[in-house]
């Protein structure tokens, strides 16, 4: 079998992106970022389907350009079919079946969690399998078992909210500008993360549970302002702090546990949440101190990008893993 050239859209939530892949190689990995939602503190799904519909044809133009590769030379079209906003999902499953009709090539579609995992294979070093991966994100926090690039199994998650959530609602609360969670960890670096303690609730096996922390927060700033009016404005490094170190001592306590029990030390993190320095080096601090050989993607693969969704459709081509057009977005894809 030749080598195949395979265009990947990824539109799951805000960024709109292009990326040509050629033999599990990365040509270019195009993302254009949505600045509306800065106005309103989030995503505000209309107006992420709309943006994706200006965007979507200049990304795949540039995505093409830049990978030097001409439509009669793609042998299939990737796209992200879920998990995500069912608006922005839309625009981009809708592009790359009229794509991949029109050039009578395959189509492909990619689980978003599962092509952040894969975003590990595109570039050394490469874990072995099994391998356990700590996908965390604004809407996803699990433990994920991986047998093999298209075999995982989530072993643990969060049974209400996602950790990336607790980040941003607490740098909202905080009056921090949107994106919140980088916000959030940037102000972290200058504060003691022992200066205050927040509770997170304790759930049984690998499960996580985040919804408490943001009350403990929230009600933690009424008392505090009632006091003192400036007590955000004078401590807000040390709350940054305190928030993002029980959030990471939550996430490694349970992958330390899953590690353990399973004897797998091979470990990685995937995931916008990936991106977070506190949580980088903290799984650093944890692969030495427990011998694990520890995988971290480079920033650009974290957050959403078509290069981790062209990884992705690059092995499910190989195994002839093909969509019909009668496929549509699935919002609350699993893996």
């Amino acid at each position: 079998m030749t080598e195949p050239t395979i265009l990947a859209i990824e539109s799951s939530c805000d960024e709109t992106a292009a990326a040509v892949i050629r033999g599990g190689k990365v040509l270019s990995n195009i993302v254009a970022t949505q600045a509306v939602h800065e106005q309103y503190g989030g995503v505000v799904p209309e107006l992420a389907s709309r943006a994706h519909q200006q965007n979507i044809i200049p990304v795949v133009s540039q995505a093409m350009l830049g990978a030097n590769v001409a439509k009669n030379e793609l042998n299939a079209v990737a796209f992200t079919r879920g998990p995500g906003l069912l608006g922005a999902l839309l625009v981009g499953c809708s592009f790359a079946k009229s794509f991949a009709l029109g050039l009578g090539i395959p189509l492909i579609e990619v689980n978003h969690m599962q092509a952040h995992i894969l975003a590990h294979f595109i570039d050394d070093p490469k874990p072995a399998f099994p391998f356990l991966c700590l996908t965390v994100s604004g809407g996803h926090t699990q433990i994920v078992l991986v047998k093999d690039h298209l075999d995982m199994e989530i072993i643990g998650q969060t049974t209400d909210d996602a950790v990336g959530e607790a980040f941003d609602k607490t740098a909202k609360m905080l009056g921090l500008p949107y994106p919140g969670g980088p916000m959030l960890d940037k102000m972290a670096a200058q504060g003691n993360p022992e200066a205050f303690s927040f509770p997170v609730g304790n759930m049984p096996g690998y499960d996580y549970s985040f919804s408490g922390i943001k009350t403990s927060v929230l009600y933690f700033l009424k008392n505090q302002t009632k006091e003192n009016p400036d007590f955000v404005q004078d401590n807000i490094a040390n709350i940054c702090a305190s928030v993002q170190h029980t959030l990471i001592k939550t996430l490694l306590k349970k992958l330390v546990q899953a590690s353990q029990d399973l004897g797998i030390k091979e470990i990685a993190i995937a995931g916008g949440v990936s991106a977070n320095t506190g949580l980088r080096q903290a799984l650093q601090n944890d692969g030495s101190k427990y011998g694990w050989n520890v995988y971290i993607p480079a920033f650009q693969y974290c957050t959403d990008n078509a290069a981790m969704i062209a990884i992705a459709a690059h092995y499910q081509y190989l195994k002839g893993d093909f969509a019909t057009q009668y496929v549509s977005p699935e919002p609350r894809l699993r893996i």
